[in-house]
């Protein structure tokens, strides 16, 4: 079976003209149409208006009722982290701290995907940090027994997220060693985006492990 994955690292749902717009983001997500959304820097405020909980608010306006969230951490009186929501079930979700040193909090989302086949997949958000010895300690963590190289991880797995790499650095490597990139198609120029790196494969960086 085939089925859309996207990820989109939302920034608070605050565009290019600094205003903070859930519903500009629902509606950029609808255009897409996927069947599973990987979201990172997303807010949760429960105790305010509908809009101040994003990722319920996003899930409400997109017709999904299969949520995940990961915490990582406290922020405008709520949560901040990272969240994947779903057409398809979830039937199970873990957040992972990948927090390195003293550096800002950041985490790793697994999401287990139930497909109409009854077949699972590893659904795994993440989002790592700007600093070049930071990703390098967070890369060891994801390739480890505790994290992707999990022997409990039996379905296939995708890597999505904001890997906060300009160029094919040392993170984006070492994934690359167990997991098969996707590629953009050839001659498919690179865009910019928030604020303005190289979006796509360079900070979206997608890969998938088969079941051995």
């Amino acid at each position: 079976m085939r089925f859309r994955i996207v990820t989109y690292n939302v920034h608070k749902c605050r565009g290019l003209d600094r205003r903070i717009a859930p519903e500009r983001t629902a509606q950029v997500l609808h255009e897409v149409d996927a069947d599973v959304i990987a979201m990172q820097e997303i807010l949760r405020v429960t105790e305010r208006d509908p809009e101040h909980d994003q990722v319920a608010f996003i899930a409400e306006k997109l017709g999904m009722q299969h949520v995940a969230f990961g915490h990582n951490r406290p922020l405008a009186g709520g949560t901040y982290g990272n969240a994947t929501i779903s057409r398809l079930p979830i039937v199970g979700w873990r957040s992972y701290d990948i927090t390195h040193a003293r550096r800002e909090r950041r985490g790793c989302l697994r999401t287990d995907v139930k497909l109409p086949s009854g077949r699972l997949v590893h659904v795994i958000n993440l989002h790592l940090g700007t600093g070049f010895m930071e990703r390098r300690a967070q890369a060891q963590m994801l390739m480890s027994p505790d994290l992707l190289l999990n022997a409990e991880f039996t379905a296939p797995r995708v890597v999505v997220g904001d890997f906060n790499e300009w160029t094919r650095g040392l993170t984006s490597r070492m994934l690359s060693g167990q997991f098969n990139s996707a590629e953009l198609r050839p001659g498919q120029p690179i865009k910019r985006s928030y604020p303005g790196c190289p979006s796509c494969i360079l900070t979206t960086f997608t890969m998938t492990r088969a079941c051995g």
